[in-house]
Parts: C-alpha cells; sequence; structure tokens
C-alpha cells in the first residue's frame, strides 16, 4: 500500500520549519538551556530581570518565570490561555517551572501533549474514531482531529492527561481510557505566528468496543466519527483536512500497522523524521 509516499513527507516537512538557532538568543533557566527567543523580545525580558550575555538570555530563578509570564500577558505580549503548562530542560528529569501554556512558543519551550488513536476492529478492517474541531477553536478551527488530543497540563502525567481530555472531549469512562497503550513519542519544531512550537506528542492507541460512541462533552468538538483506517491513510496523504500535528501521529499508525513498509528506505525516513527537533540544526 505504500507507493508514493511524497504526501506524508510534506506534513513532517511542514511540521518541521524552525532552523535552529536560526538568529534566536538561547534561553536558559538558571544553568540550563531551556528555549529560544527572538531578539526583538530582549527588551521585554530584560525589564523582568533576565541578564543577556552573548547568544544567550538567562533567567537565575526559574520560580519567577509562572510571575513573569502572568506580567508580560497583562502587558500584551502573548495572549494568555489561562492554564499552566510544566517547563523542562530536560522532559527525563522534573519540571523546573511553569508558565501559562500561551507563553511556551514565546519562549521556545518544550510543551507535551497525548494524542489518542481510538480503534475498532470489525471483521472488514480496523477503523479510526476522528473528531471534527469546533469552529470557536483557536487553533484549527474546523480541522479534523484525533478522538481525543491535547496539552498536558501542569502537575499532570500524560496518562493522568489522558484520561482527564478523554473524559472532557468525548465522555470516555476512566476505566476504559486506562487500557489505552503507549505507542510513540513524537518531537517536531515548528516556526508558527505565535512563535517557535517545540512540541513532543505522547502517542496512545486504544482498541474501542464496536458498539461504544463517544459525545462530545465541551464544545470543543462537532462531531465525531468512525472511517476506515484505509480512508484516514488516503486523507492524510492527499490533503490537509487534519490538524497539522494529527497527520505525524497517523503516520506513525500507518507504519506500525504496515500500511506504509516501515522497513523500506522511504519508511525509515518517515520514522526519523517523526522525532523532529531533537537534533537541532544550525544556520
Amino acid at each position: 500500500m505504500s507507493r508514493n509516499l511524497d504526501g506524508f513527507f510534506r506534513h513532517i516537512a511542514a511540521c518541521n520549519t524552525a532552523v535552529l538557532p536560526g538568529g534566536r538568543l538561547e534561553f536558559r533557566l538558571g544553568a540550563q538551556p531551556a528555549g529560544w527567543v527572538q531578539p526583538d523580545l530582549l527588551p521585554v525580558l530584560l525589564r523582568h530581570g533576565m541578564t543577556h550575555a552573548g547568544d544567550s538570555v538567562t533567567l537565575d530563578d526559574p520560580a519567577k518565570l509562572e510571575q513573569i509570564g502572568e506580567a508580560m500577558a497583562r502587558e500584551g505580549v502573548y495572549r494568555s490561555h489561562h492554564e499552566l503548562f510544566d517547563v523542562w530542560t530536560d522532559m527525563d528529569q522534573p519540571p523546573v517551572a511553569r508558565i501559562d501554556r500561551g507563553a511556551l512558543p514565546l519562549f521556545g519551550l518544550m510543551a507535551a501533549g497525548v494524542h489518542l488513536n481510538g480503534l475498532v476492529r470489525r471483521p472488514d478492517g480496523l477503523y479510526l474514531w476522528i473528531a471534527r474541531r469546533s469552529m470557536t477553536k483557536r487553533l484549527d478551527p474546523g480541522k479534523l482531529d484525533h478522538l481525543v488530543a491535547g496539552g498536558i497540563p501542569a502537575g499532570h502525567t500524560a496518562a493522568q492527561a489522558l484520561i482527564k481530555e478523554a473524559g472532557e472531549e468525548a465522555s470516555l469512562p476512566p476505566e476504559l481510557v486506562a487500557r489505552a497503550r503507549p505507542t510513540a513519542d513524537i518531537r517536531y519544531a515548528l516556526d508558527r505566528p505565535e512563535g517557535l512550537r517545540r512540541d513532543v506528542l505522547h502517542c496512545f492507541e486504544l482498541e474501542l468496543p464496536p458498539g461504544f460512541i463517544p459525545t462530545p462533552a465541551d464544545g470543543e468538538v462537532e462531531e465525531f466519527r468512525l472511517i476506515p483506517l484505509q480512508e484516514a491513510y488516503v486523507l492524510v496523504r492527499d490533503t490537509d483536512e487534519f490538524k497539522f500535528n494529527v497527520n505525524l501521529v497517523l503516520i506513525d499508525l500507518f507504519l506500525r500497522t504496515g500500511m506504509i513498509d516501515p522497513a523500506t528506505p522511504e519508511g525509515q525516513r518517515l520514522r526519523r523524521g517523526l522525532t523532529g527537533w531533537h537534533a537541532p540544526k544550525t544556520d
């Protein structure tokens, strides 16, 4: 089924537009590099007690980042999401600070999210539950999305966030979501109007009972649809119907199910492409 994979490579390229450092200043929390900021933000950062030396900007006390973020939102530097996210210098270590979700791209900080492939097995093959994003969503309104997807709030693990999002978005009971299994961590570095997104998507898979029907619960989803996995394959390959990062999670699914042969050179390139920003590029 692999054949021409150009449409899949297109999505990976679209999610990895950032060149690092790309003229940015390294943002450090204490002694550790944490992100990247544009030079034109420097006067604001210095006004809030950060220091500038060479090609880096440093906040000596990471605990002050949350307060600084709140002040910058009040000043109109960015639009607050009124939701705190953890801040890491290394995702294998505990977080070192918290900040409003809306400020993460401004500082080029790592952000974590969860995505769930909700699958149904039928006699004629695998089916995938997909969502249509509400037209009121701030990002990519009306696009197709996963059954469950969302950012990980401060203080939550990926598994906890998945249960929370699944209940809020699709009315999935916690005992059902607890059966989801982790499948991949996907990374990318993307230039967006709001700044530099360095995202890590913790991907999960859950086989749902054939009779289960998800129900929109929080107004973020217009509708849910169950489609053949083959239809999802064509949509990802040939269109931009899905929200930008959902395409990457589905490419991983196609590789794992053999719809894209992971052993071919093209399959191996796609797999490497899903690790995006892990190896920063230079100017």
